[in-house]
């Protein structure tokens, strides 16, 4: 048998990631504020897109699933593009190489793994503050001006303190050695080292930075930094000062082995207590940070009451950030009859395509955003109305097989957007928790819930009868929760709470007044 070259003709079929495509898939994942970024930069690049008006009253297409319990989802009127085909000029429409349904269909999963985070607290740290979000975002003008930083703080006063250039220098140089906390991270012999100057030189020179605003600025440890405080507040007396030499005792619980090093009887030590209460373990903090930036949500949730008297659900997309993007069909046909040149004339057309095709796709994204959603309060309708206790387990491929999605495309959806009902603020992606086993055999409830009781229980647990983990196992199992020991040690950890020593250790502490 010859072996020779031949042409061969085969036809298949195949997704092609078109550039169109790939931007599509890319909106989804994009928060509202992030959509309007890409909107802006849009608007640079298309002459043929402008902003539009607000949604005027009227405007807003409510539709109503009798399928749906109750959801009510409140999407933004038809784009220009469905305008012009209803009007019967759908060939100034060039055709997209992009189909919309394809969006529901790509097969690259997406999942996200969700992890909670605890911040551990230090033993003078206050207590954490939460924000809430009501309304629009600071304006452009409020976000222009920078908090002052430590070192700007610091750099400002040490030119009236001293005229001597080389120690003036010198604690300059230590200013910018200082982390955001208010602690020197360098040595002074480091310092001296790098500058050529004496140890006594540089002793100088942190006693001078030690002397600014905030006092505490510029310790090399943390009892250094309350001592300074202390000797500001003029109560570093020797018994003080023991207390101070002496915190791995204090953070240890010992306290009658404190009151015998410091001399002092239970009444004294309680007034030491508070005083070391009031100092400020981290004075830098103050400055720099700035104010905590509000999340602003992209989906609104409202409970509501339907004309039969039936409560449901009105979900809709946040308008405050969904600008509303229009084609100018007039500046297209005058600019049309003005192209003379072949390639302006393609070019033209390029960009009327470009932009047909960015309307079809962000209407895309609102509905399926809008489908999502719906589904995710349909399935946790029980958290929205009674809290998280009755949060229930709830998977990417649940909500997917719900409204005939890829599980990828909810993943997307799910990404950086957040949800605002009337009990707060929350990422799409804390309504999809594990499940855990219930102890009646009768389904799965969700790990979220099994934290709520878990700190319910130790919230009210009393100083003197710590709960152990042992404890808290036939405690939860009473509840319905059939848990391991390991796997309540596990979620206690997760939100932050410490083991029974840990706890009545803080519990003793807490109780010296």
């Amino acid at each position: 048998m010859a072996l020779g070259p031949r042409l061969d003709l085969r036809q298949s079929q195949s997704l092609v990631m078109t550039p169109q495509l790939q931007q599509a898939i890319k909106l989804l994942a994009l928060s509202n504020l992030e959509v309007e970024a890409f909107i802006g930069d849009a608007l640079d690049a298309n002459p043929l897109l402008e902003l539009g008006d607000g949604v005027p009253d009227g405007g807003m297409d409510t539709a109503v699933d009798s399928e749906s319990d109750g959801l009510r989802r409140t999407t933004l009127e038809s784009s220009p593009v469905d305008q012009l085909v209803s009007e019967g000029r759908a060939a100034d429409d060039r055709p997209l190489d992009i189909d919309a349904s394809t969006l529901d269909r790509d097969r690259d999963t997406g999942d996200g793994v969700r992890t909670d985070f605890t911040d551990s607290l230090g033993d003078f740290s206050g207590a954490s503050a939460g924000a809430s979000v009501g309304g629009e975002g600071p304006d452009i003008d409020e976000r222009g001006g920078a908090a002052e930083t430590l070192a700007e703080h610091l750099h400002a006063q040490i030119g009236a303190v001293s005229s001597d250039p080389v120690l003036l220098f010198a604690a300059r140089w230590l200013i910018d050695q200082i982390d955001e906390a208010g602690y020197l991270v360098s040595t002074l012999e480091e310092a001296g080292s790098a500058l050529g100057l004496p140890l006594a030189a540089m002793q100088a020179a942190l006693g001078l930075v030690q002397s600014l605003d905030p006092t505490g600025v510029g310790a090399r440890s943390l009892g250094e930094c309350i001592a300074l405080q202390a000797r500001e507040a003029d109560r570093y007396d020797p018994c003080m000062a023991r207390l101070i030499d002496n915190l791995d005792l204090l953070a240890r619980g010992e306290i009658a082995r404190l009151k015998r090093l410091c001399q002092v009887d239970d009444e004294d030590f309680a007034e030491m207590m508070r005083e070391l209460r009031g100092y400020d373990p981290k004075p830098g903090l103050r400055f720099g940070s700035g104010p905590a930036e509000a999340v602003v949500p992209d989906i609104l949730v409202q409970a509501v009451i339907g004309d039969d008297g039936a409560p449901g659900w009105d979900i809709a997309l946040n308008p405050a950030t969904l600008p509303r993007l229009v084609v100018n069909r007039r500046y297209y046909v005058e600019m049309r009859h003005a192209c003379v040149a072949k390639d302006a004339k393609a070019w033209l057309g390029e960009r009327l395509a470009d932009a047909n095709w960015l309307l079809k796709a962000l209407d895309q994204r609102q509905k399926t955003i809008l489908k999502v959603a719906a589904e995710i309060v349909k399935q946790q309708e029980g958290f929205f109305r009674q809290g998280v206790a009755h949060l229930k387990p709830l998977t990417l491929r649940t909500v997917a097989e719900a409204i005939s999605m890829h599980e990828s495309t909810v993943s997307r959806v799910t990404s950086n957007k957040y949800l605002h009902c009337a009990r707060g603020t929350f990422e799409l992606k804390y309504f999809f928790t594990s499940g855990v086993a219930s102890s009646d055999g009768e389904g799965a409830v969700s790990a979220e819930s099994v934290k709520a009781a878990i700190r319910q229980l130790i919230d009210a647990e009393d100083p003197k009868a710590v709960l152990s983990d042992d404890t808290l196992v036939d405690l939860l199992k009473a509840r319905g929760f059939d848990l391991a020991r390991r796997t309540v040690a596990k979620y206690r950890e997760a939100i932050g709470l410490g083991s029974s020593v840990q706890r009545r250790r803080q519990k003793t502490l807490a109780g010296v007044r």
